[in-house]
């Protein structure tokens, strides 16, 4: 809970630290209260106040005082801003430090600080005196908390924020009650009244953190109590009786008592919470308990009576009152009370309520409509009109669209063009309102149904199922109606349109009937079906199978497009993972085997076609042996065999006796001249073989005769 500055802070709380090896300590703060997204500081050494290393401070940080019991809030460690020694990084245990406000990584400097137990020999000044000093935790590992004064261990914070004399910050007083031996509590003063003279937020608010890290302790507070340092200063608010009021029986009231019979005499201060109470003796009884009249007790926020159940509304200042139908014509009075955030109470005041006898029930309905109904859709320029049926002659109505009042709309009827949510309140003689059910007046959009035009059907005399291709189609929700070509197609019509042509489409909702505007469609049905075809053969002979000497691996094989003149686009698929766009591409395929070669064809609306040939890869090599040759000649000198594939080739040549007269194993040879150690051999019919290895691997062997010519 915020509260103003202005006027100082006292804080009172038991702390318990224990059952530990010594772990961080805990923290008391005070911070804007008017900062966005709150974030606590830097754990361990900085108690969830001080920055530690990259982490930011506190949000809005004010004040940070700490209960050190490790020793690093004192000192400069993790980038905290001074300390004691003039920022030494030694460890102070037992110490108690206040460190001022800052933001993020900046500020949040080291202010006073004091050590309460054993310090360290270069530090004797920062010590309290020998006869006050005490550990600030109450016991170590298997401790238990203390909550007895008398017992040893128990420790109580006294904390005084006073105004500071000159008008900004504080004079900071802290006190504890602290049992270092049975049965001898004892008060001792840390600061006395130390000159905080920083200036602070308009609103404050307080909290606390506690810190472990490597080592451990239990940090627990109870029994808080916060309370206004310069209470003196503080005036009691002001109410006044509210008389005049009425209340309609059997439903909730709800009243606002007026600003101006509000006083809120404390600088800066808020009206915190409204109290009900059946009589002024329930608040004379609390007296002058400031615990009692400074709190907003949720049960005083409730009053149920004979006559009624009183409720404390969100807003501070508001109530409802719903009356029992049994006390109609009688009077309830009750008591309240205002706290502001200063936790002054005013003294208590009367609120005296008439209940009034209610209107019978009133029903909203659409004109036409026997029943009611939650919603009515209509077009966008129609109107729709509302009737208000009741039991009674009502004295007057009250028209709301959206929960706004509608000025001027004060008849049993009410006619609108726009959307909302509608109610009436009818009233009787007593100005007791019956409020009826709400009904919404929609005026639903349409559907963007687009349409890619055109539409086409690429087999002629096929129909078009334009359903198919507009986004979204509902035809549970909307109507669809397609003009053209002296047709008004709905529906299910709009499944098999035979007609091409232009055509205007347009959709509305079921249960309306205001269509939205057209958009043109133009319907394309084909004439001629496409035909796809084409035709192959390896390049520059023509070659497409074995009567013409066969097709091999590495043969370019030409493909003629020979389909349809309206085709825009060509695909090639060559059935071993080879595609084309080209229009009559070359492909080579490299290896024997049978391919399924299809093409495919698209027109201009899309319109596809496809054709499938199949191409045989048998041979992966060609020999081709003359019958003879003329080596007296010019032409046709020598006899070798054309060979094609061959990765090696072996030639014999054989006289008519069988006898080898010629040999050659170069692939790249010239052939067989005529000759035998130089002399031209007779003319006759001679023997040739040929063995050899195609690219494959295949073995080739072939024979047979040839005639030399001179």
């Amino acid at each position: 809970m915020p509260f103003p500055s202005n006027y100082g802070v006292k804080v009172e709380f038991e702390y318990f630290m224990y059952g530990g090896t010594g772990a961080d300590g805990l923290s008391i703060f005070l911070f804007d209260a008017d900062v966005d997204n709150f974030a606590p500081g830097g754990f361990g050494g900085s108690l969830g106040y001080a920055p530690r290393n990259e982490q930011p401070g506190l949000t809005g940080a004010y004040l940070g005082l700490g209960f050190d019991a490790f020793g690093n809030y004192s000192n400069t460690t993790e980038g905290k801003s001074g300390g004691f020694l003039q920022g030494s990084t030694d460890l102070f245990p037992n110490s108690i430090t206040l460190r001022k406000g800052g933001a993020g990584l900046t500020g949040y400097d080291y202010v006073i600080g004091r050590i309460t137990h054993s310090p360290p020999a270069n530090a004797p000044d920062l010590a309290l005196d020998v006869q006050y000093r005490f550990p600030l935790s109450s016991g170590g590992p298997g401790t238990q908390r203390v909550t007895d004064p008398n017992s040893i261990g128990y420790r109580k914070v006294f904390l005084e924020l006073e105004p500071h004399p000159s008008g900004t910050g504080y004079l900071v007083k802290l006190e504890m009650e602290v049992t270092t031996e049975a049965g001898k509590p004892r008060l001792v003063t840390i600061f006395p009244g130390y000159d905080f003279s920083f200036p602070a937020p308009q609103n404050l608010k307080i909290g606390f953190a506690a810190s472990t890290g490597g080592e451990t302790n239990f940090h627990e507070i109870r029994n808080l109590i916060v309370e206004v340092s310069a209470d003196q200063a503080l005036h009691i608010p002001e109410a006044t009786d509210l008389t005049g009021l009425a209340s309609c029986a059997g439903q909730e009231n709800p009243f606002v008592i007026p600003e101006e019979d509000i006083l809120l005499p404390n600088e800066n201060s808020v009206l915190r919470c409204l109290q009900l109470f059946a009589s002024a003796e329930e608040i004379e009884a609390m007296g002058e308990d400031v615990c009692q009249r400074a709190r907003c007790l949720e049960q005083n926020r409730l009053l149920v009576l004979p006559e009624g159940i009183f409720a404390a509304g969100d807003e501070q200042n508001s109530f409802s009152f719903f009356p029992n139908e049994a006390y109609m014509g009688k009077e309830v009075t009750i008591y309240y009370t205002l706290t502001d955030s200063y936790g002054k109470t005013s003294g208590g005041n009367s609120i005296t309520i008439k209940i009034e006898e209610s209107p019978e029930p009133i029903s909203l309905r659409v004109s036409g409509k026997s029943e009611e109904i939650d919603q009515v859709d209509i077009c966008a320029g129609e109107s729709v009109t509302l009737e208000g049926l009741g039991g009674e002659i009502y004295e007057r109505y009250e028209w709301y669209q959206d929960g706004v009042l509608i000025e001027g709309a004060a008849g049993a009827s009410f006619t609108t063009g726009e959307g909302g949510e509608y109610e009436v309140w009818a009233f009787n003689k007593k100005n007791c309102p019956a409020s009826s059910n709400r009904v919404k007046v929609s005026l639903p959009g349409l559907p963007d149904s687009d349409i890619d035009s055109p539409v086409v059907g690429c087999v002629p005399g096929q129909v078009v199922d334009l359903t198919a291709e507009i986004s979204g189609y509902d035809e549970e929700q909307y109507d669809y109606r397609l003009v053209g070509m002296g047709q008004v197609l709905m529906n299910e019509q709009l499944k098999t349109v035979e007609t091409a042509g232009s055509y205007e489409l347009s959709v509305k909702r079921k249960a309306l009937d205001c269509y939205s505007d057209p958009i043109s469609v133009e319907i394309v049905i084909q004439e001629l079906e496409l035909e796809a075809d084409f035709d192959y053969g390896v390049k520059d002979t023509g070659v497409k199978d074995d009567v013409d000497g066969g097709v091999f691996p590495d043969d370019p094989i030409e493909f003629v497009n020979l389909a349809d003149e309206r085709a825009v686009a060509w695909e090639w698929s060559f059935g071993d993972g080879a595609v084309s766009q080209e229009q009559s591409p070359t492909h080579v395929f490299g290896r024997k085997g049978d391919f399924e070669v299809e093409l495919l064809i698209t027109d201009q609306y899309g319109c596809q076609q496809s054709v499938q040939k199949a191409i045989s890869i048998t041979r992966s090599y060609r020999l081709m042996v003359p019958t003879g040759f003329t080596p007296t000649e010019a032409q046709n000198k020598t006899f070798l065999p054309k060979q094609k594939g061959l990765v090696s080739f072996e030639l014999l040549i054989f006289n008519t006796w069988g006898e080898l007269i010629f040999r050659t194993d170069d692939i790249d040879t010239e052939g067989w001249d005529g000759t035998l150690k130089g002399k031209l051999m007779d003319a006759g019919v001679y023997a040739y073989r040929v063995n050899g290895t195609a690219t494959d691997g295949e073995k080739v062997k072939q024979s047979g005769k040839f005639r030399l010519i001179r």
